[in-house]
């Protein structure tokens, strides 16, 4: 293969190239309060347990949920929800009940009080595991106590933001087991 050419590019946009990961939808709940926002900034950090990182912004109306329940629902929607994943992350919860707004089925969780989405393909059902980065950079780490996943299909059509109102959907798998060691990636 050989070099690729580049030029220069805004480093405000580069998210683009560094997405984490889906979209996904996430759910809280706290006296008797309860909203779900869209969003794009997580990360797996650990397997096991299984940790996962999250930015939530603190003019984000569900920050405060979050921070002061100690817990939500991380939701992955699919493709087919792709409109109203847009439309709930264009909307704030302070003023509207998202749930009703976009017909969303609140389905009880097991572990934590914050309400499953019950359109999502899959939902993970998270406690703070620690919270000293929260202050500094609304920088949320998660321990994923239950999950919950629809048996198919095994790798479902998810989106990924690229920037500027531009999503993506997740495309065909490339099978490189025979490059794979366990542990490694």
């Amino acid at each position: 293969m050989k070099p690729i050419r580049k030029s220069d590019f805004p480093v405000s946009e580069i998210r683009r190239f560094l997405e984490p990961g889906p979209v996904v939808l996430v759910s809280s709940a706290y006296k008797g309060e309860r909203n779900v926002m869209t969003m794009g900034w997580h990360t797996v950090m650990e397997f096991t347990p299984a940790l996962v990182g999250c930015v939530i912004a603190e003019s984000n109306h569900s920050f405060d949920l979050v921070r002061r329940s100690k817990e939500c629902v991380i939701n992955v929607p699919t493709v087919e929800l792709a409109a109203t994943v847009a439309k709930i992350g264009n909307c704030s919860g302070a003023d509207t009940d998202k749930f009703a707004k976009f017909k969303l089925t609140a389905e009880r969780g097991e572990i934590v009080k914050g309400p499953l989405i019950g359109e999502c393909h899959a939902n993970l059902e998270c406690r703070l595991h620690d919270g000293r980065l929260i202050g500094d950079y609304n920088f949320f780490i998660f321990e994923v106590v239950k999950a919950h996943a629809a048996r198919a299909p095994k790798y479902p059509k998810t989106i990924h933001y690229r920037g500027e109102g531009q999503f993506m959907v997740s495309g065909p798998s490339l099978n490189l087991r025979r490059h794979f060691r366990p542990g490694m990636l």
